[in-house]
This record gives C-alpha cells, sequence and structure tokens, in this order.
C-alpha cells in the first residue's frame, strides 16, 4: 500500500510542477493503473514542453503516435524516465478542416527524425522545421499522394501501380575528387530481410552510410484495424520472430490495461520465465552473428550449437522454438510444474557454462578483439540524443531498462542490477550481451525456485472502449504498443515502436570513420532487425 501511495505522489507532483510552469494554460491528469502522467497542450506549448522534459527532466522520446478521427488528427508523444519516474503523454489535438501541419521537434529531439517521417509517410502529416522530410516508408513506386493509414485508404484492396514518376536518387554528401558510393543490400544471403546500406567514401574509410529500410512493408498497422483482439494478437507476435513473446506482451497488456485487467501472480511469473528464456536465446544468437562475422569458424559453431539447445529446450518445454502462442489478454496460456521448472532452471545453467567457456577463449584472442575493440564506437552523448534503447544504449553507458524504469509483471519485486559498459564500441556490446545473458540466467534460477501459485490467467478479460500504451523490455530494447478499441471490442488502431527501428536511426554513428572491412562487424554487433523495422 505505501508503495502505491509513492507513486501515486510523485505523479500529482510531476503534474502540479507541469501545470505551475505553464501557469495552468495545460490540462493535466494522472492515471496510476496506466503509469502515466498525460498533458493536453497546444502547438504553441509543444516544443517547450518536450524540450523541457529531455533538458531539465532528462527524459528520452519512447514513441510518436497518430490517431485520425473524422474531426481531428490526434497526436501523442510518449516520453519515459529514469526508475521511479512516471511515463509522460504530451497530447496534441489538430483540426483535420484547419491543420496538416505539426510542429516539428526533431531540431530538438533526433530521437523524433525517423518517427515524424513515417508518421508524414503513412498519414500525410508535414511537420514544419523538419530537417530533412523525406521519405523513409513510401519508396518511389508508390503514388505521391497516396497515404496508406489514412482512414480513406482501403488496405484489402490492391493499391494503384502507375509508372514510376519519382526514381530513386541517392543522396549524396561527400563532394570531392574520387568520391564514390558503394551499396550494401538491398538483398541479402541467409535469413536477413531486405534493407539497402549507402556508404560514402573517398577511400576505404566510410564517411556516411544512408540506410534505407521498408522495401518488404507489411502494414502490420493498418491490418489490424477492425480485428478482432486475438487476430491482431498473431500479428504482434509474427511480425518479428525472434522477439515475439516480447512484443505480444506488450501488446496483451496495452489491451489488459484498458480492460482493467488484474492478473494472476502466477501468471505474472511465468511471463517473467518466458520473456527471459527468449532474451537468453536471442543473445546467444547475437553472439554467434558477432562470431560469425569476424570470420571465426569454431566459435561460430560453438555459439550456434548453444543456440540450438536453447531453442530445443524452449521447443520442449513450450512447444514452440520461437514461444509463440504463450500469451493471451489476461494472462499466460501455459503452465510449467515442478519438474519443468528444474528442467528450464538446469538447462538454462548448463548452456550458461559452457557460454562462459566460449567468452573466456574469445576475450583472449587478440585476433579477435582486434575486430571489435575501438570499432563501432557510439558514445553515450550520441546514444542519448538519438533514443538509443537496450543493449546498444547499456553498452554505452546508457542505462535504461524498463523492467526498471517502467516495471512490469513481478519485475518490481525482483532484486537486480542492469548492466552497462561505458566504451560503447564493439567489444562492449558483446560484452554486454555475455552479461545480459547471464543476467537472465540468474533471474531464471530465482523465480523459478519459488513460482507463486494459483491461476496462469484472469477468470474473465471484458472487451470494452478505450485506448492504452503497453510495453516490454524486448531482447533489442524498449518496445511500446499502442491500442485503440471500439465499442465492439475490435481494434480501432495500432502501432508498433520497435527496438530495431529506433536503433537503425542511429547506426551511421557506430558505422563512419571506419573501413569498409568494419561494416559486416558492425553491423553484427548492433544485432538488429531489419523485420522488426519493416513492421
Amino acid at each position: 500500500m505505501a508503495q502505491g501511495l509513492s507513486k501515486n505522489h510523485r505523479q500529482l507532483d510531476l503534474a502540479e510542477a507541469i501545470a505551475k510552469r505553464w501557469h495552468w494554460k495545460v490540462n493535466v491528469s494522472c492515471d496510476t493503473a496506466l503509469s502515466q502522467c498525460y498533458v493536453e497542450c497546444d502547438r504553441n506549448q509543444l516544443l517547450e514542453l518536450c524540450r523541457w522534459l529531455i533538458d531539465d527532466m532528462d527524459y528520452a522520446l519512447g514513441s510518436l503516435i497518430v490517431e485520425e478521427t473524422n474531426e481531428n488528427w490526434l497526436l501523442r508523444y510518449v516520453f519515459y524516465g529514469e526508475p521511479d519516474s512516471e511515463a509522460v503523454h504530451l497530447g496534441l489535438r489538430l483540426d483535420k478542416a484547419e491543420k496538416t501541419t505539426v510542429p516539428s521537434i526533431s531540431p530538438i529531439i533526433h530521437a523524433a527524425d525517423w518517427q515524424e517521417r513515417e508518421a508524414w509517410d503513412l498519414f500525410g502529416l508535414r511537420f514544419e522545421g523538419h530537417p530533412r522530410l523525406i521519405d523513409i516508408v513510401r519508396h518511389e513506386a508508390w503514388p505521391a499522394e497516396i497515404y496508406p493509414m489514412r482512414k480513406n485508404f482501403d488496405g484489402s484492396q490492391p493499391g494503384p501501380h502507375p509508372p514510376v514518376e519519382r526514381p530513386f536518387q541517392p543522396y549524396h554528401v561527400v563532394q570531392a575528387p574520387g568520391a564514390f558510393l558503394m551499396p550494401i543490400g538491398p538483398v541479402f544471403s541467409d535469413a536477413a530481410e531486405s534493407a539497402l546500406f549507402l556508404l560514402e567514401s573517398v577511400g576505404e574509410d566510410v564517411i556516411r552510410i544512408w540506410p534505407r529500410f521498408f522495401y518488404k512493408f507489411r502494414g502490420v498497422e493498418k491490418i489490424a484495424e477492425g480485428q478482432a483482439v486475438d487476430r491482431v494478437l498473431l500479428l504482434a507476435e509474427r511480425f518479428s520472430g525472434t522477439s515475439s513473446f516480447a512484443h505480444s506482451l506488450a501488446f496483451c497488456q496495452a489491451v489488459e490495461a484498458i480492460c482493467r485487467v488484474d492478473l494472476p501472480s502466477r501468471a505474472q511469473a511465468l511471463r517473467i520465465v518466458f520473456a527471459e528464456l527468449e532474451r537468453f536465446r536471442h543473445h546467444v544468437a547475437a553472439i554467434a552473428g558477432i562470431c560469425n562475422s569476424t570470420a571465426l569458424a569454431v566459435a561460430t559453431s560453438q555459439a550456434g550449437i548453444l543456440e540450438e539447445e536453447a531453442l530445443r529446450l524452449s521447443g520442449t518445454l513450450t512447444g514452440h522454438r520461437y514461444l509463440f502462442g504463450l500469451n493471451k489478454p489476461g494472462g499466460v496460456t501455459l503452465d510449467l510444474n515442478d519438474r519443468q521448472c528444474e528442467d528450464l532452471s538446469s538447462g538454462v545453467q548448463a548452456i550458461f557454462l559452457k557460454l562462459a567457456r566460449l567468452y573466456d577463449l574469445l576475450r583472449y584472442s587478440s585476433s579477435f578483439l582486434d575486430r571489435l575493440e575501438e570499432v563501432g564506437m557510439v558514445t553515450k552523448d550520441q546514444a542519448r540524443n538519438y533514443g538509443l534503447v537496450g543493449p546498444i544504449a547499456r553498452a554505452s553507458g546508457l542505462a535504461r531498462d524498463l523492467r526498471q524504469v517502467l516495471p512490469y509483471a513481478l519485475y518490481s519485486e525482483i532484486s537486480f542490477e542492469v548492466p552497462q559498459e561505458e566504451e560503447g564500441d564493439g567489444y562492449a556490446r558483446l560484452r554486454l550481451l555475455f552479461r545480459e545473458a547471464e543476467q537472465s540466467a540468474k533471474i531464471l534460477q530465482k523465480i523459478l525456485s519459488f513460482l507463486p501459485p494459483g491461476e496462469i490467467a484472469a477468470r474473465e478479460v471484458a472487451l470494452k472502449p478505450g485506448a492504452a500504451l503497453g510495453w516490454a523490455e524486448a531482447p533489442r530494447g524498449a518496445t511500446f504498443h499502442w491500442v485503440r478499441l471500439d465499442e465492439q471490442g475490435r481494434v480501432r488502431r495500432y502501432h508498433l515502436t520497435t527496438p530495431s527501428f529506433t536503433n537503425w536511426h542511429g547506426f551511421h554513428f557506430a558505422a563512419e570513420d571506419f573501413a569498409y572491412q568494419d561494416f559486416p562487424i558492425i553491423m553484427a554487433s548492433f544485432g538488429l532487425s531489419n523485420a522488426e523495422c519493416d513492421r
């Protein structure tokens, strides 16, 4: 009870501080159940509020959500801060008949750059003052005046395919004798989805890099409109298979917040079990990818074997190697008995011991370290300015983790330290992956030893109209899922902000000023997903 009062008081203090600073000219409301402070502002107050949150309160931009009604554009800017601070949602309402332009916050918050460009591409909203408002989703094959997320766009019908009116022209920055542009992609071997990286250079060193995604734009958010909740849940867990549990968890938590569902303790504990198992397996796979990028065949094989062991352990216990079908609104679909808990705990510990031995071999391999140390640098200021998340941000000294910043499930009852490194290079990111894999193994061992008794799901989830934000610390970092339900309990609006979308925006910091041969290693050390970006 004391914890709840403390949280409520923090929200009231934050709301009062905002109201006083803006002389009560903004509408401020707090919702403890949703862990948010909502501030409704106008165009003239938006930039000043954003600057205050970023500079004075040390908040980060989590998501920009755009919704369309018959009369208005509704924009919601989601900010989150350090542990014990509440999320702040800035709301901006624009009359569609009068305005289709919005003040850009990108000049003061670089993290908003891609999010505003995405909103421009999908909704046709023009952000005044944006430094470079060009397409990010709608490539040259898209008709100029087609905005696929507007209500008047029928996603069930094939779109028009007129002749290409605006052929793709790479953007050049480097103007010097001998300067050239090297394309990498958009087609890759193995399981990587399409992406194009344009590397500018006058020699061997990369001076500028321009990434281009959305070659396989799938319109997940448009497909979700009008669908039943359980149908959209399938979309949430399948658009990025390697982080399926985290994304389905964030979606379910948004629905549960709308419906005010109280989850049984056992259901919350099991969600932690599956989330940490996914994180552990993901990090082992990312380590294998780094080894492969440096041409260490034996180490790659050893890490690949450990990834396969983790996948088989997941499949044996849950019925799916990538943990599909485990989440549902109100809880989980699978319980674990005592024997399964023991098998999972001992299985993960056995894999981690082998992983630790691999790390001991790698950190004394000079040829391996030469490819990672002081390569692919991202500073703490760069990570903060671009709102980077997850292991990439934590390897640069920015130790934000939603499991502690905005605790969910039973994470607030588990004591754990968020690992972080300071150097921000490829080796720091590798070390962080090992440390987080160890952390996940310890969390699993701890929670599996005292799973609370009880049901694994709420007895009833009564769908009702409303909107809420769900979130999770996915293996690659913070993910936010916005869900709005209509009167029939169907999804009216679904918006995702994924860690890969957030982190690809800052990838150029790591790849610039390094040699061409470093590029695949730097990309592997980021461990991001093209599919998670292309949703």
